[in-house]
């Protein structure tokens, strides 16, 4: 998706520079600290960010903008009008993960919450969405303050379950671009903390950033029977674990070398005793692509083994296969990625690099597709500098804890002010 004529950077408006703007209109950081650590020590699972939106809200409304919320569950926006001009949409997502925290922090989260499942688990900010709602808001209130320096409408969007990589759709589904009377975006911006990236640093590519992702849910099918007698009985948990080795020969024997794709089988589940072979197994697996042809060969490849292990081992019906997610690969339009690297690459300066594409997905460019309008999203460094610094010269960095660890534990700064004068600059560059 990409517009023929890149929108043009806001600096053009006048003399001032990126950082004069910033530097005069930045809120005092430390209430944003404060609710960083605030959310960080109280995390919701995915669908059950309430008090997090709440926070949200109430910021925004308290510094001016109009709020709508509910929106696909527990998502919101604030709209700022301010005169004609382009429509920018800056975008943060709100949930935790279902990990117990291991970083030692004293803000440490220690929460319990009931999943999807009825179940009790603990419950983390393992991925940094509590940095990233934190610094729209930090964001929200400079670029209000900022008013005079643009003109158009800005949209910030705070979105439930981007760990089920489902948030964004049911927001848009709610009529996020319909209900309520504003602008379609010409552009959604949106950044992501990365611990391999050291605090105080940006990272922006064109292209393909984050890959395409599917779950598959499946259930394989035996002949239960007791242990001591396999002979009467057919194994679902051979017929599985044959299912699990066969699928990684698919990658390696069947994908053309050069391309990208990713199977991992997460989750194995059968039986209830040792002595007893029970009468069916799941396992849920994770596929990763780059690019839509590879995204149907993996799957394609994976529904034939399934169901040819199942054949030659005498499954007694046919395997169930079942989709449990899908979210399309993160691919930054090239002519905008290209205005907002000049504006970063000026504001940061040292501190802006290139992002090589990262396996990892998001829903992030549902926002975008949704109406066909580009999209640019970039990296933002959680890394303690002297810590990362430290497992540069070490050859360590692979060592650092990335999202979704026990001990991932960005630093609070520099990285929220990074993260918040990058989502202002990102802005700013657009709006008119």
């Amino acid at each position: 998706m990409r517009i023929n004529t890149p929108i043009a950077p806001s600096i053009a408006r006048s003399d001032e520079t990126y950082r004069g703007i910033v530097d005069q209109y930045r809120p005092d950081l430390a209430f944003y600290e404060s609710t960083y650590r605030d959310l960080h020590r109280n995390p919701e699972l995915s669908q059950q960010e309430k008090r997090t939106s709440s926070i949200a809200a109430d910021h925004l409304k308290a510094i001016g903008y109009c709020v709508y919320e509910r929106i696909g569950g527990y998502g919101l926006i604030g709209v700022l009008k301010n005169g004609h001009g382009p429509t920018v949409l800056l975008r943060a997502d709100m949930d935790a993960l279902p990990v117990r925290e291991n970083t030692g922090l004293d803000y440490a989260s220690k929460r319990k919450m009931i999943d999807s499942n009825g179940t009790e688990v603990p419950v983390m900010h393992a991925c940094g969405h509590d940095v990233h709602v934190s610094c729209l808001m930090g964001a929200a209130k400079l670029l209000h303050g900022a008013k005079s320096k643009w003109r158009g409408t800005l949209i910030c969007l705070f979105q439930p379950a981007e760990e089920f990589v489902s948030g964004a759709q049911a927001m848009v589904d709610d009529g996020l671009y319909s209900k309520f009377g504003i602008p379609k975006p010409d552009v959604v911006l949106g950044q992501h903390v990365f611990c391999i990236y050291k605090a105080g640093t940006v990272a922006l590519s064109p292209g393909p950033v984050l890959a395409a992702v599917d779950a598959l849910k499946i259930r394989v099918f035996g002949k239960g029977g007791h242990g001591s007698m396999p002979d009467i009985c057919i194994d679902p948990i051979v017929i599985a674990s044959h299912i699990v080795v066969r699928l990684q020969t698919i990658v390696s024997r069947e994908l053309q070398p050069g391309k990208v794709g990713v199977i991992t089988c997460g989750k194995f589940q059968a039986g209830t005793a040792s002595n007893i072979i029970p009468n069916y197994a799941d396992l849920e697996l994770t596929i990763r692509s780059y690019d839509t042809t590879v995204q149907k060969q993996l799957l394609d490849a994976i529904k034939r083994t399934v169901r040819a292990e199942c054949n030659a081992s005498r499954s007694p019906q046919d395997p169930v296969i079942e989709s449990s997610a899908h979210a399309p690969a993160t691919v930054n339009d090239v002519d905008q990625t290209g205005v907002l690297k000049t504006s970063f690459s000026t504001y940061f300066e040292e501190n802006a690099s290139a992002m090589e594409p990262l396996p990892g997905s998001e829903d992030f460019s549902v926002l975008a597709r949704a109406i066909n309008v580009p999209s640019i999203f970039w990296m933002l460094g959680g890394c303690d500098p002297v810590k990362w610094d430290e497992a540069k010269r070490s050859g360590k960095i692979g060592e650092i804890p990335i999202n979704h660890s026990a001990e991932f534990a960005p630093v609070i700064e520099p990285t929220l002010r990074t993260g918040v004068d990058a989502l202002a600059v990102a802005a700013l560059t657009f709006l008119g």
